[in-house]
């Protein structure tokens, strides 16, 4: 008899702990090597998840589709165009009801705000596919990435390099909780938000530092990422940023600067030539590929811990 474990939300990085975490890149592991070879992993058998967007979605929608289907599971879609949500009825009227009819919700939304007011009313996990200020499972993805690839994170330099956003906020807090260093370097009026990223109590010491010019930041780095120079909800600002943002394209000179080995990361969708120049998204350094689909092997083991605890 499976026993239910207390109810978690993941709705920012730091919901988990270290150990968590550590229990979390194992099972991803076991659960991509089983996928690799077309075994069966249907642990979460007759489960519901709800899939919430209101915002568009490409990576997010497939990875958790079809990550639920193949754990057995079967899913539900839903948009505010499509569903009450676009038609004013509160959020927590919305969250009461979906939450006694499905096992777990992932919704993809604007304001942090938001997400935690349905997982305040939700009987079942809640996950945080996307909100303006935070980002956790491309996080998650993205470490364990470079798990795969080069070994632990602990110790590691992580260069940041573009806008001070949701990721920006969870590379931080990601570094705070996993004992490495992250440089970030952003254009005057983009910087990260120290207050957002950890709340009101300190980080740890030297988890972050900030660099005025993004080829500094990226000297010595183990890992180079960015993300697009304008955010869903931001269009209105597209031109502004361009102008500014003009000296942050991640190119070939500062991952030069990086370490011979480092890893250049993008969480998607990329405009060469803006953000990232062509030659390093699509050189030898780039893991954007394995890092889309390991969303998808990521998101299955953290489903399957919100529902069913650590397994053995």
């Amino acid at each position: 008899m499976t026993t239910t474990p207390p109810l978690q939300h993941y709705l920012q990085f730091s919901d988990l702990t270290a150990s968590d975490y550590a229990y979390l890149f194992e099972r991803a592991a076991l659960i991509k090597r089983k996928f690799k070879a077309y075994e069966k992993h249907h642990t979460l058998c007759d489960r519901t998840l709800a899939m919430i967007f209101e915002k568009a979605s490409t990576r997010t929608r497939v990875s958790f589709e079809a990550g639920m289907y193949q754990m057995g599971g079967s899913v539900v879609h839903l948009t505010s165009e499509g569903s009450q949500l676009g038609r004013s009825e509160p959020i927590e009227d919305t969250a009461r009801v979906i939450s006694r009819m499905t096992d777990i919700v992932m919704i993809r939304t604007f304001e942090q705000a938001r997400i935690a007011r349905f997982a305040e009313y939700s009987r079942v996990p809640v996950i945080n596919g996307l909100t303006n200020e935070y980002h956790p499972c491309q996080i998650l993805a993205d470490l364990f990435t470079f798990i795969e690839q080069r070994g632990s994170i602990q110790g590691k330099t992580v260069a940041w390099v573009g806008d001070g956003n949701n990721m920006a906020n969870t590379w931080l807090q990601a570094a705070d909780l996993l004992d490495f260093t992250v440089h970030v370097s952003t254009p005057g009026g983009y910087e990260v938000d120290e207050k957002l990223a950890f709340g009101a109590r300190p980080p740890r010491a030297g988890c972050y530092k900030v660099f005025g010019n993004p080829l500094d930041a990226c000297r010595g780095a183990d890992l180079v990422t960015t993300d697009v120079w304008t955010s869903m909800g931001y269009e209105a600002e597209n031109e502004a940023r361009r102008l500014a943002f003009a000296d942050w394209c991640v190119d070939a000179e500062m991952m030069a600067a990086a370490k011979p080995d480092a890893l250049f990361m993008h969480c998607l969708p990329a405009h060469r030539g803006e953000e990232v120049s062509a030659e390093v998204i699509d050189g030898p350094q780039s893991v954007v590929w394995d890092e889309a689909e390991n969303r998808m092997h990521v998101q299955k083991a953290l489903m399957e811990y919100l529902l069913l605890g650590r397994l053995d």
